[in-house]
């Protein structure tokens, strides 16, 4: 349990939580566990691949065999300082790793090496961008690397509990906010900043589900101004609606418990979803109850100030540089661009589809608006997408050069969703070409108003609103495939 600094946040009255007895306060810090995406383990050559079979990837070093020495790996160190780097914090030059030491029946060595008092990465922030439109800056006290411990199965035999040390030894960045959130909702945008942040920087998948990405939520209720109340730790909460759902429920039993006269004790609990509740695992527990003291078998890490510099140079444009860009370069909106740039995916499909059409606006309606809107209809997301980014860029430069109408090529994508064939290829398939011969517009054109001549005398007479009936008209008989600016133009022509 990390020992949290004052926050100087000031208290926000839309933030407040009303009780019986008056507004209430939260004060909110999360500790994120992110698994650093390296091909191998902090301290041993073992792969770091999901999904392997149990017991599969672990080395000697893993297993914690008498004799074995802890070797350090340096892309781990490189990818935490890429991290740092990403969150505008401090890069320490001189680190320790630690022993905290604890038992659990999934920890071979009876400690982790992890990192105390002298963390690799030092006070950064984090801007968060809240729906509202404004902005919240958090700060960040640390990023420490340490070792994960193993994974206990209880439910392969009624009996017996079984341990798979896989992910024993898996190099993971502890990334320590400071406590200045306010709402769980905040919580919740950190989140899924700091997701998108290491998952540009490429540190971390952030894939929560594949226990990549873990936070432990630190909650405490005051009154609004008052110093720090005491805080409970809820762990390894893995999804960011459990994030929200796990500080509402404590927030709100803390203040029942306070108003009715009872004291919150310091406790370590868990959330469980399907009640959504917390429950109490252990009380009282402080950074002394670890024995903290540095490795024996681990020279302090010192790095040279030409290392950083080396990443720092080589920093991908990370979400807010982009968003601005986005804004600056291309007249997007900030909403438009908080949603492009929210996920690294996004971003990258638009980044694409933006190169290979040279139209940032019809680039952007097909992305957000016809692409995500039809992919939130159907619960994907844009990986499982059928269309890649080159095929709808294909199908907007079939509008631009009018093979097709932006209505047709509405109904081109649909296709293209369910069946993953690229644009042209329906088109000719089901003879969708726009028709721009001027002649056989003409024609259609004529039979519409020999076919309504009511209707032109009563346009004539001063019923302009009429002509958008004759557009529709054409278009009909035409089965939407006329060029629209062609049938306006003749309409204008024949009907003046």
């Amino acid at each position: 349990m990390t020992e949290f600094r004052h926050s100087n946040v000031a208290t926000r009255p839309e933030n407040l939580v009303k009780g019986n007895s008056g507004d209430w306060e939260l004060v909110i810090g999360l500790e994120v566990h992110a698994q650093v995406s390296s091909n191998s383990k902090l301290f041993s050559g073992s792969d770091t691949s999901f999904g392997a079979q149990p017991n599969s990837q672990v080395s000697l070093v893993d297993a914690a065999m008498p004799g074995m020495l802890p070797v350090l790996n340096k892309y781990c160190v490189e990818q935490a300082v890429r991290t740092g780097l990403g969150l505008k914090a401090q890069i320490n030059l001189r680190s320790v790793f630690d022993r905290k030491n604890y038992f659990y029946a999934d920890l071979p060595q009876g400690y982790q090496i992890s990192q105390f008092s002298d963390p690799i990465v030092g006070n950064g922030i984090i801007t968060l961008d809240m729906p509202d439109g404004s902005t919240r800056q958090v700060g960040i006290e640390r990023i420490h690397l340490e070792q994960d411990a193993g994974k206990s199965i209880h439910d392969q035999d009624p009996t017996k509990s079984f341990i798979d040390l896989n992910r024993s030894g898996i190099a993971l960045m502890e990334i320590v906010s400071m406590p200045d959130m306010r709402s769980a909702e905040e919580a919740g945008q950190y989140m899924k900043k700091l997701r998108a942040i290491v998952r540009y920087l490429g540190t971390c998948d952030g894939d929560m589900e594949k226990g990549s990405m873990r936070c432990d939520a630190n909650i405490s209720v005051r009154r609004p101004g008052a110093e720090f109340g005491t805080r409970n730790e809820i762990k390894n909460l893995n999804s960011i609606r459990n994030i929200i759902s796990a500080i509402n429920y404590e927030a709100r039993r803390q203040i029942d418990l306070l108003e009715s006269g009872g004291v919150v004790e310091q406790a370590t609990r868990l959330f469980d979803p399907n009640s959504g509740e917390t429950r109490v695992m252990r009380t009282k527990e402080d950074a002394h109850d670890y024995r903290y003291f540095p490795d024996p078998d681990l020279y302090p890490l010192v790095i040279e100030q030409s290392f950083i510099d080396a990443i720092n140079d080589n920093l991908p444009e990370l979400p807010d540089e982009k968003k601005n860009r986005y804004m600056e370069q291309f007249n997007i909106s900030a909403y438009d661009a908080g949603v492009l740039t929210a996920d690294k995916v996004n971003a990258d499909y638009f980044d694409v589809v933006l190169e290979k059409t040279g139209d940032a606006k019809l680039a952007l309606t097909w992305v957000t608006a016809e692409l995500f809107g039809r992919l939130n209809k159907s619960g994907q997301s844009i990986d499982e997408c059928n269309v890649s980014s080159i095929q709808l860029s294909g199908l907007i430069n079939l509008i631009k050069d009018n093979t097709i109408s932006g209505k047709i090529a509405k109904d081109v994508l649909d296709i293209m969703m369910e069946s993953g064939k690229d644009a042209d290829a329906i088109i000719e398939e089901k003879g969708l070409k726009q028709v721009t011969d001027t002649g056989a517009i003409e024609a259609i054109i004529d039979e519409v108003l020999n076919a309504n001549q009511d209707k032109v005398e009563q346009y004539r007479s001063g019923k302009d609103k009429l002509f958008g009936f004759f557009v529709g008209q054409v278009m009909q008989a035409s089965k939407g495939k006329a060029n629209p600016a062609a049938v306006n133009e003749i309409l204008k022509k024949k009907l003046g």
